[in-house]
């Protein structure tokens, strides 16, 4: 009998090992595609506020029916000073920040707009250190040093390098920051499910950037040939970006659902790296040896950061669940059900009878004070 357990054990783990793997090549596969596309419709279509139109009107026409389809939990009640006061901000900067990434993909290679994307640590240390005056341990500090010096070199070495596309990748990079921070907020402070929060946004700001889509393009694009022409091509593959845009979002999700943050933030940086060579190999930018160093170097830069990130929380954790009595072995998510917010409860979280975070759970998976989340 217990050879049969530990049989089942063994299958059962390799199992989840197996589905990780898959959703993780899937992941890597349709980011790539959608950058690699993204790109080339922008050579044709040099429209960054359009592509950015499409991808919003994605997430608010292909959200809603496949969430109510899945059984995840509708929007949580906010008060209207709140939702003012926090989520049309947070609106606004997805789709400023979308705009800005667009543009510096439509100016700069998809390999040097992905290397700049790497300085986001920094970013997110500098503005929750002026926005919640949270400090971080030296070893965090020190690893901002290799992807700073990493980004330098590449920009320096840059054979196609474009001013704008540069400010443009580093203003998208600095607006994805902050939405993250307060987005991990919001989750804390509503219990919003994360993929109805993504819906929220991307609705609002759709609604918000609507009129500012049609006085600056709408007007030019009806006169452009492709559209003129109705070149089915290009037409075609502004769907397609604004489908695999949507998509990776979603598997991005289940796979943070599957594996400790430290796993994901891994596995999220080795998806920049592939990002960078599909797009080298298919694109066919030309790179030099010394550039693709200093692309290696921030992207290892990215990796340091999140290894002592997770080291410098753990050291704050374990003391305190020493000292409760606490300590226990982490188990992964898929075995502990969903979790529902509970005011009545002092850790604000009871255990859900459905085994899905997809399904029932708030989305959110902690490490600390670390709760990551996916606007990238």
């Amino acid at each position: 009998m217990l050879k049969s357990g530990g049989g089942v054990s063994k299958r059962t783990g390799s199992r989840h090992v197996l589905i990780v793997l898959t959703l993780c090549i899937l992941w890597y596969i349709v980011s790539s595609s959608n950058n690699v596309i993204g790109k080339m419709v922008l050579n044709e279509f040099p429209y960054p506020m359009t592509v950015t139109m499409i991808q919003l009107c994605s997430i608010t026409l292909y959200s809603g029916p496949f969430f109510n389809l899945w059984g995840i939990r509708k929007y949580q009640d906010m008060e209207r000073s709140y939702y003012l006061r926090i989520i049309v901000p947070l609106a606004f900067g997805k789709f400023f920040s979308s705009v800005a990434s667009h543009v510096s993909l439509w100016k700069v290679p998809v390999s040097y707009a992905h290397t700049v994307k790497a300085t986001m640590p920094l970013f997110t240390v500098i503005l929750t250190r002026l926005i919640f005056n949270e400090k971080q341990p030296t070893l965090v500090y020190l690893s901002l040093i290799p992807i700073i010096t990493g980004v330098c070199i590449a920009t320096v070495t840059e054979i196609s390098f474009d001013m704008m596309g540069l400010i443009s990748a580093l203003i998208s990079t600095m607006g994805f920051s902050l939405q993250n921070i307060f987005s991990k907020k919001v989750l804390k402070d509503t219990g919003i499910h994360h993929l109805r929060l993504l819906h929220l946004l991307g609705k609002l700001a759709l609604y918000m950037f609507l009129p500012v889509w049609i006085y600056l393009d709408s007007f030019q694009i009806v006169k452009h040939p492709i559209v003129t022409n109705f070149d089915y091509r290009v037409i075609a593959l502004l769907f397609v970006d604004g489908v695999l845009n949507w998509l990776q979002n979603i598997i991005a999700f289940s796979v943070l659902s599957l594996v400790t943050p430290l796993t994901y933030a891994v596995a999220s940086a080795s998806k920049r790296i592939f990002v960078i060579g599909v797009s080298l190999i298919i694109l066919g930018n030309p790179v030099t040896w010394i550039n693709c160093f200093g692309m290696t170097l921030a992207i290892l830069g990215v990796l340091c950061y999140n290894r002592a990130k997770h080291y410098s929380n753990e050291r704050t954790l374990l003391p305190v669940a020493a000292q409760n009595g606490n300590l226990k072995k982490y188990t992964t998510l898929r075995n502990q059900g969903s979790y529902h917010m509970n005011t009545s409860k002092p850790n604000g979280y009871t255990m859900g009878k459905k085994n899905s975070l997809l399904a029932t759970g708030s989305g959110i998976v902690q490490n600390g004070s670390t709760t990551h989340v996916l606007f990238v």
